[in-house]
């Protein structure tokens, strides 16, 4: 459905039309205001991403729907149209365009959706939206409500600011990203695909400037690692537990998930993975800086790898395939052999990788013909090119914001939406315009999650600049 705010039946009432004279005027005169007016949604940002936070998207189920309706008031109370459609009930998502010339629009993206939180584990409720001590806390703050908001006051502020457009901007908030994407990003390109019709650039979440000891880098996520999720289902005779079997569904369960656990896969040095080691490794301290600067000795040398791995798991799984363990079942009674068990796989293959030769391998391994393997989700590789308008404008607006920082095309060991799009042509990018440290990035799907007033400010500026310079005709 399309809303066009402002309009109740065939007339405006009058204050509505008040509002639009209003909006007229100030249209006119935006320009003009430059960066005050800039700094007026700037200012918002913190407040509004605390009440978007305070929205309960928690996925399982998402209610993505709620998320929605919170963006579209604030869209609504900024004079911009805007259509939403729900995927399945209560997995909304919304969109709004901001018209402007020929060239290949401009996406950006943002999930609704967010990951569960544990309370015991936290310090305050994960739905609180609470702003203490500078910083905004809740479940999305990172992940990704408050990229939705940086981007929605850009979006904003370039409404605003009247300015010539020469090509268009979107603005995408899906549903469903924490469990794949199918009731959102994966549901809009095939419901909606005249959204995308003349779009050549996207931007989504994945990168983000790091602070470390030697220094700022700002990564952009141009590539990642594809997600091949598995279930692994063992037969075998049932019984009565007081009568052990010599082999059961159990035991070869187990046996399969420890030949998995024990055999990790053969190290490799990917292009994409070389050139971000070597990018970051001026940022490193002690060793890792000459590892990094040679990161093919890593694949190499399987103590500095493992050594690697205690103390930076992360770096670690983005030099080979892995498979993580998450789950398991067997009898749903403790005095019953069950005739199937299950275990789900986490695996995630490096881009270069063949997915069906990986398949080939795992059941070499396992090497039972009892145990079947069948896939649950899996993505096609997809890498975005540095040599485009939209990455040198990212450079620009990083020097001018961050400098002296270095700007490094990186690799994702997680998944994100922008798989769909590259898949379509699309050069997809993942950029916040946020500077963490790293016990700030530790909120990702984990305990308190956080970002602070100022990145929220200073990172709507950011998004604001980028935008101009891209998509403001000169």
């Amino acid at each position: 459905m399309i809303r066009k705010p402002g309009f109740t039946g065939s007339q405006q009432p009058a204050s509505a039309l008040a509002l639009s004279v209003f909006f007229v005027f100030f249209l006119a005169f935006a320009p003009a205001l430059g960066w005050a007016g800039d700094e007026a949604f700037a200012a918002r940002a913190p407040g509004d991403l605390s009440g978007y936070l305070k929205v309960d998207t928690i996925n399982p189920p998402g209610n993505e729907s709620r998320g929605v309706e919170y963006l579209a008031k604030i869209l609504k109370a900024n004079g911009i149209a805007y259509q939403t459609g729900e995927s399945a009930p209560g997995r909304g998502n919304l969109w709004a365009r901001l018209k402007g010339g020929a060239k290949p629009g401009i996406v950006l993206l943002h999930h609704i959706d967010v990951v569960p939180a544990d309370l015991a584990y936290w310090d305050f409720d994960p739905l609180s939206g609470e702003i203490r001590d500078g910083y905004i806390y809740g479940r999305g703050a990172l992940d990704t409500k408050g990229l939705g908001i940086v981007q929605l006051e850009a979006f904003l502020a370039l409404a605003a600011s009247g300015a010539k457009l020469d090509r268009d901007v979107w603005y995408v908030a899906t549903a469903d990203e924490e469990a794949g994407g199918e009731f959102g990003a994966g549901w809009m390109l095939e419901a909606h695909p005249e959204v995308f019709e003349n779009v050549g650039y996207l931007i989504n979440e994945g990168g983000g400037a790091l602070k470390m000891p030697g220094g700022l880098a700002v990564m952009v996520e141009v590539t990642q690692k594809v997600p091949l999720w598995l279930r692994l289902t063992a037969v075998g005779n049932p019984g009565h537990g007081s009568a052990p079997q010599v082999e059961t569904a159990v035991t070869r369960l187990l046996a399969a998930t420890d030949r998995i656990a024990r055999s990790p896969f053969p190290p490799r040095l990917v292009p994409a993975v070389g050139q971000m080691l070597r990018g970051l490794a001026p940022f490193q301290e002690g060793p890792l800086s000459g590892v990094f600067a040679d990161p093919q000795q890593l694949v190499e040398n399987e103590a500095l790898l493992l050594s690697l791995q205690q103390g930076n798991p992360g770096t670690h799984a983005l030099l080979r395939n892995t498979c993580s363990i998450t789950r398991l079942e067997g009898s749903a009674k403790i005095n019953v052999v069950p005739s199937e068990a299950w275990a789900e796989l986490d695996c995630r293959l490096l881009p270069d990788q063949d997915p069906e030769a990986f398949l080939a391998d795992l059941r070499a391994l396992i090497d039972d013909e009892n145990v079947r393997i069948d896939r649950i989700l899996g993505f096609a590789p997809a890498i975005t090119g540095t040599d485009n308008e939209l990455f040198a404008a990212i450079e620009a607006i990083s020097e001018k914001h961050f400098p002296g920082a270095t700007v490094i095309p990186s690799v994702s060991g997680g998944f994100t939406d922008s798989h769909f799009f590259r898949d379509r042509g699309i050069a997809s990018y993942g950029y916040s315009p946020f500077a963490l440290v790293n016990s700030e990035r530790r909120g990702i799907h984990g305990n308190n999650e956080r970002i602070s007033v100022e990145n929220m400010e200073q990172g709507t500026r950011i998004m604001i600049d980028l935008l101009r310079a891209f998509a403001v005709g000169h």
